[in-house]
């Protein structure tokens, strides 16, 4: 893999990527985006692997924002293209047909916020602190966070937390919908793996195209949204996993799913 910035572990269908830059409390600058790019096209297409927990190196920060002493010296051209390539990544993320669970474990600020916002399921320890402080930068966010945070959470809300810059701790954010869970920073690791456990043992293909209808369905009105689930819904009718799982629910035993 050759990765100077990441992390990997897997086990039993579980793969957890660690963003490891902890003396800048994980910040990320061009080459860390570009291995997390990579990262996700490797996992994306190892079939062994069912569900991904994204998290950062050290006890302070899951990822402190973009690398400033990175920025700093960038021309408007390039910082464009910097945007673009987080915004890539995020969406590579947020689309990957496995899911992918953000483990908190600290500071989430600026482009460690919207990383969070383009993973499926955010879980916080209650030391996490999550927020997007651009303006205090005069900067504004970058990598799709004018857009996820909007989504997840209204536009008022979103309109304030870009504006003020102010941190959320972590049972904030979970009170206003950016976070899942608040556990204990000691049990943070536990909690995302057995979930991840619980998701893994579910129907693969299932929760891919349960996946991709809620990300679709989010930009297409009502109606063809309904359509577009039951397309879904029907395309579900040709897997083995369909047969598997009907049948040993009416066997009662445990379905052995197999990806396809």
């Amino acid at each position: 893999m050759g990765w100077n910035n990441l992390l990997l572990e897997k086990e039993a269908g579980i793969a957890v990527l660690t963003i490891n830059r902890p003396k800048v409390l994980n910040a990320l600058n061009a080459e860390t985006l570009q291995e997390l790019d990579a990262a996700m096209d490797q996992l994306g297409n190892d079939d062994e692997v069912r569900v991904i927990i994204l998290t950062g190196a050290g006890e302070k920060a899951f990822v402190a924002g973009a690398d400033i002493a990175f920025m700093q010296t960038l021309k408007p051209l390039e910082a464009k293209n910097f945007a673009r390539l987080g915004q890539k990544v995020f969406s590579k993320i947020e689309n990957l047909p496995k899911p992918v669970i953000a483990a908190i474990n600290g500071f989430a600020l600026g482009g460690g916020c919207e990383l969070s916002m383009a993973c499926d399921i955010r879980i916080a320890s209650e030391n996490a602190k999550l927020g997007q402080p651009e303006v205090n930068l005069g900067l504004i966010a970058g990598f799709g966070g004018t857009q996820r945070l909007t989504r997840l959470v209204n536009p008022g809300l979103a309109k304030e937390i870009l504006f003020t810059a102010d941190m959320y701790d972590a049972e904030a954010a979970h009170r206003i919908g950016l976070v899942n869970h608040v556990v204990p920073a000691g049990e943070l690791m536990n909690f995302c793996k057995n979930m991840a456990k619980r998701i893994a043992a579910r129907g693969p293909v299932a929760v891919q195209l349960s996946k991709q209808a809620v990300n679709d369905g989010l930009e297409m009105d009502l109606e063809k949204a309904f359509v577009h689930e039951a397309d879904l819904f029907g395309l579900v009718f040709a897997t083995e996993d369909r047969e598997e799982g009907i049948a040993a629910f009416l066997g009662k035993k445990k379905p052995e799913f197999k990806g396809r």
